[in-house]
């Protein structure tokens, strides 16, 4: 499954250049499976062989992944932070959150919003969820806008470099980036484990 949509990645991008890449950013910021660490390597090989320019590739990711964030932020803001109190108050119990909870996460995310998006943009993973926390708080959307694109602008550099200097060899990039996500998996593990186990001892 992840050979075709390699396959069909790397086909967008040799038909449609540095707009190709654009779209595939949007599509990877709003459905996470499309990877990222195929789309900016393979990108980066493209443009190193001579069919681009590698600062328009990461240009044209940034405007991606910015556009993208926004939808999700739009998403999030649309349905907004009273709905989703009201389905903590009325679901919460089934996944051990309280309202309570909520209000804390809130004011984490309001005091350290600018952190979460810059820091977040540079995190597999995390790198598209953030922008739903954002839209939930309804995050001022210049700083919003600002720091999305500040911190994809690090990550597509990062990614879209290693692979023009890696040239034919691009696909070396993914591994790193695989474990790199298993890292964060295993940090959001440890956090619900320590979160639950919090709870069952204040309630014991």
């Amino acid at each position: 499954m992840l050979g075709d949509l390699a396959n069909w990645v790397q086909d967008v991008i040799e038909r449609l250049g540095a707009v190709g890449v654009a779209l595939l950013v949007i599509l990877e910021n709003v459905f996470p499976p499309i990877p990222s660490e195929i789309v900016l390597p393979f990108a980066g090989f493209v443009a190193q062989r001579g069919d681009g320019s590698v600062v328009v590739m990461i240009f044209a990711a940034t405007i991606g992944a910015v556009v993208g964030a926004l939808v999700l932020y739009g998403i999030a803001a649309v349905i907004g932070p009273n709905r989703l109190a009201a389905f903590v108050a009325r679901f919460g119990r089934w996944f051990g959150v309280k309202p309570a909870d909520l209000v804390r996460a809130e004011q984490w995310f309001d005091r350290h919003s600018v952190a979460a998006v810059l820091l977040g943009r540079c995190v597999p993973l995390i790198r598209s969820i953030v922008s739903i926390p954002a839209g939930f708080r309804r995050m001022s959307i210049a700083p919003f806008l600002l720091y999305t694109a500040l911190g994809s602008l690090v990550w597509n550099t990062a990614l879209i470099g290693a692979g023009a200097i890696l040239g034919d060899q691009w696909e070396r990039v993914e591994p790193y980036v695989a474990t790199l996500q298993w890292v964060v998996i295993a940090a959001i593990a440890l956090f619900v484990v320590r979160f639950a186990v919090g709870k069952f001892r204040r309630r014991a």
